[in-house]
């Protein structure tokens, strides 16, 4: 294990340890995000008749990731540093059938008094060099405690279907390649990417088309 900061290898399992207790929180704030989504995704459907959340999963970040991650970014290992810098402790990413579902998910979330948004990242609307689509949100959770209520930070990722298939890919490839991918592979990645939108926008065109033909009177039979 390398040294971490002048810490000693014993300084650190040290920290870890004591960071061990923390995802508690994290998850019992990750618990009632989950179900603040199941809810939506629940009304949405009886309204509507179909739910635009397609899938859900959830994670929690393991201490010595955290640490990890404090780390690589400069900051001293505190609790303090831990809450106010490292925001993805708890994590959830929320997949979707179509892009336009995605912001009318966040438009919903932004009126919510139980969810404080607190920032957005939009790597849909502006991808990051390497083709990588998804829309970030930064959210606080209230949680009741004996000491109060508590806002606990979590990172959703909000994809389509066809921007999780990239990003999964990606990650695999990233990892196989120990991070340095040859220079052809990420070329073909970013065309994966703009064919990945360009199936986006299409399946859309297709569903604003198929909406439209529902709303209309079918013609008798025989007659066009």
């Amino acid at each position: 294990m390398q040294q971490w900061q002048g810490n000693s290898n014993e300084d650190f399992a040290k920290l870890v340890n004591e960071f061990e207790a923390l995802p508690a929180l994290y998850r019992h704030a990750l618990n009632d995000l989950q179900n603040k989504i199941d809810v939506i995704k629940t009304e949405w459907q009886s309204r509507d008749g179909f739910s635009p959340i397609e899938h859900v999963k959830c994670r929690i970040k393991e201490p010595k990731s955290i640490l990890q991650k404090m780390e690589r970014k400069g900051y001293g290992f505190s609790l303090e540093n831990m809450e106010q810098y490292i925001h993805d402790i708890a994590g959830m990413r929320i997949v979707c059938a179509f892009v336009k579902d995605i912001y009318r998910l966040v438009d919903h979330l932004s009126t919510r008094e139980d969810i404080r948004v607190l920032e957005i990242k939009d790597y849909i609307a502006h991808p990051k060099p390497n083709g990588y689509q998804s829309l970030h949100l930064i959210v606080g959770i209230p949680l009741v405690l004996l000491e109060g209520t508590r806002w606990v930070k979590a990172e959703i990722q909000l994809r389509t279907l066809a921007m999780d298939f990239w990003a999964s890919m990606e990650h695999i490839l990233y990892y196989k390649f120990d991070k340095q991918l040859p220079s052809h592979v990420a070329e073909e990645l970013k065309e994966a990417a703009r064919a990945a939108d360009e199936l986006d926008q299409k399946m859309l065109r297709l569903r604003r088309e198929i909406l439209e033909l529902s709303e209309g009177e079918l013609p008798p039979a025989g007659q066009h």
